[in-house]
């Protein structure tokens, strides 16, 4: 059996399971087996020894279950950079992208000096943190997670991209652990903020692979976002920015909840690609 058999097969039975992308997927899982990239999978004319084409069907059958591929492949791309992946941490997505474009987009705009120090709340794999110590080499990164599962994952990442030295990795429940100064020029998060009674109409790959403590967001998702919002001010200098992915449903909500907190100005809601709310902002006043 050689690459495009087994490419043929796993993309039969990727269809006859309703996965999306089976094309892709399928290609993929024999790309990551054989260190081919998916054009070169179809060029390959060597024959596969038994213990390959036994791993594709292990691979395979995790998917064919809705596990996430990223997980089976350890590595997701993001912000055109490859981080490793597991069980301990979301799939990083491209609302996240979104979040840090924006975020970015405003600092280097206003033409003041990037420098300073800026604080990731809620590490997870790591790309939020690692991304902006690429992009801003002048701050300091603090980056805080309660799971040190996931901030396993993040050290390595982060190794793996040159800035371990550069990022320091706090275990906290959000702020907990963090003295009321304000320290930040740049706070940036994604919470949280799947609605727990929407959990049994989610995809597969998220509600039974993901891990929970990093997609609930309690009732109607806005739980987490109203446990740490009111500490926010404390730890945010004057002129500090603050950056929050939100649910599509939920801009109304943190516009309404930031609007009750006097030290905070400039509140709004960028749209994602879709023109749904996603992306929140507002600046210490």
């Amino acid at each position: 059996m050689k690459a495009l058999d087994l490419y043929q097969s796993g993309l039969q039975r990727l269809k006859e399971a309703d996965v999306p992308d089976a094309e892709i997927e399928s290609s993929l899982l024999v790309g990551h087996l054989l260190n081919l990239s998916r054009a070169q999978v179809f060029l390959h004319e060597e024959e596969l020894s038994a213990n390959l084409i036994d791993t594709f069907e292990e691979n395979l059958a995790r998917r064919l279950q809705r596990e996430p591929l990223a997980y089976i492949l350890e590595e997701q791309e993001f912000w055109s950079l490859p981080f490793f992946v597991n069980k301990d941490v979301l799939v990083p997505r491209p609302e996240t992208e979104l979040l840090l474009e924006i975020a970015l987009q405003v600092l280097k705009g206003e033409g003041q000096e990037l420098r300073g120090s800026l604080l990731d709340m809620g590490t997870g794999s790591g790309v939020i943190s690692i991304v902006l110590a690429l992009e801003l080499p002048e701050f300091h990164v603090y980056s805080l997670d309660l799971s040190i599962a996931a901030q396993a994952v993040a050290k390595k990442n982060a190794e793996r991209h040159g800035v371990a030295d550069r990022i320091a990795f706090i275990n906290s429940h959000w702020l907990s652990a963090l003295r009321s100064q304000p320290n930040f020029e740049l706070i940036v998060s994604n919470p949280p903020y799947v609605a727990r009674e929407s959990f049994e109409g989610l995809e597969p790959e998220v509600s039974h692979f993901e891990p929970r403590l990093a997609l609930d967001g309690g009732k109607k998702g806005v739980e987490e976002i109203q446990s740490f919002a009111t500490e926010i001010s404390s730890v945010l200098k004057l002129g500090g920015r603050f950056f929050m992915e939100i649910g599509a449903d939920q801009g109304d909500f943190v516009m309404d909840l930031f609007s009750g907190f006097p030290e905070f100005d400039s509140l709004c809601v960028y749209e994602d690609y879709a023109g749904l709310p996603r992306i929140f902002h507002a600046r210490r006043s």
